[in-house]
């Protein structure tokens, strides 16, 4: 067991929560939402810490990021759990996994310095905390994140983006970019399908921005769910007007799975929906992804030429130098 951080003993054993914006206050014995983190006699322990589940190298366009060090390599690492209970979630063998009743969790332990060991060997440039919720696992995460930066390693969060402003400011100083799901633009939605407030997952991604933290966007795009014009013009509506139009936005394409296996796979004007929605509100960079005839190329806002030709999850070419366009000398945004 690993004394969590970000909580407070309250009055007849229990405690509160503030990792994460569901603010649990957990009674003696019991679990928050997450089910990794647990009152045990008034003190919160994690029961995930270094408790590896997931761990593999992946091209960092596979989170998906396009505009961090493009086609370098990113060790990924997770545990098991999360705060969200999405009923599409692609990794829900892992995610949704629950502690047994003494707390015991699936996985082998490894310690950060090995991590990053790891990580160091196997040429990447990055450490990315991702397959489930990196929020869930902060403690470990921060552990390995000091280890990374002082090795000079970036580290990057794949979220739902819903850590609390006190978690992401102890975090931030080591925390180079994140990949945050925006899965749809109503409460509604968030509620029935994530367990989740859309408010706060804003707050959270305003967040990230103000901080400086590079910010890459990823909507799955479900038939019925949250494909309507407004939902996708709110979402190109946010990002263009709190985040910026730099902001690059993936809209992904939804396959039936977990609790949606009822749903029709993304048809093609719904994704050209969303990619109308963007160029709406001058969102620069639009990428399509989990279909065949993905749009992966990031071309200059400028001159509009070719920058960086991608085909899956490998770079072809590159031909942003300094982080500007070679052709017209426009700002490419990103981490190049």
């Amino acid at each position: 067991m690993h004394e969590a951080l970000m909580y407070e003993k309250l009055a007849d054993g229990f405690v509160n929560c503030f990792l994460c914006r569901q603010r649990c206050r957990i009674a003696p014995g019991r679990r928050g939402k997450c089910h990794v983190r647990e009152n045990r006699a008034g003190q919160l322990v994690s029961l995930v810490y270094g408790m590896v589940v997931a761990e593999q190298v992946d091209p960092i366009e596979k989170k998906p990021l396009f505009h961090l060090l493009p086609g370098s390599s990113t060790y990924s690492i997770a545990t098991v759990g999360c705060n969200f209970s999405c009923r599409h979630c692609q990794n829900y063998s892992i995610a949704q996994e629950l502690p047994d009743t003494a707390g015991a969790v699936r996985g082998s332990y490894v310690p950060p310095e090995e991590i990053v060991r790891r990580a160091v060997l196997s040429g990447c440039r990055s450490i990315s905390y991702t397959y489930t919720e990196p929020t869930i696992f902060f403690e470990y995460a921060l552990d390995v994140a000091r280890l990374a930066s002082a090795a000079g390693l970036k580290n990057i969060f794949v979220t739902n983006g819903y850590i609390t402003p006190q978690a992401l400011e102890l975090f931030a100083p080591y925390l180079d970019a994140a990949n945050i799901d925006l899965k749809g633009f109503s409460e509604e939605f968030y509620g029935r399908v994530a367990g989740a407030r859309l408010g706060e997952v804003l707050d959270c991604i305003r967040d990230y921005r103000r901080r400086g933290i590079w910010i890459e966007i990823t909507t799955l795009v479900i038939p019925d769910e949250n494909d309507s014009p407004e939902q996708l013009e709110g979402i190109a509506r946010f990002i263009a007007s709190d985040l910026g139009t730099h902001v690059p936005w993936h809209i992904s394409r939804f396959f039936p799975q977990y609790r949606m296996t009822d749903k029709e796979v993304t048809p093609a004007a719904s994704l050209a929906r969303a990619l109308q929605a963007g160029k709406q509100y001058g969102l620069q960079y639009l990428y399509t992804g989990n279909c065949a005839e993905g749009l992966e190329d990031t071309l200059c806002p400028g001159c509009g030429v070719l920058l960086v030709r991608r085909q899956g999850f490998r770079v072809l070419e590159c031909a942003v130098s300094g982080g500007v366009c070679r052709q017209c000398g426009s700002e490419i945004a990103g981490v190049w």
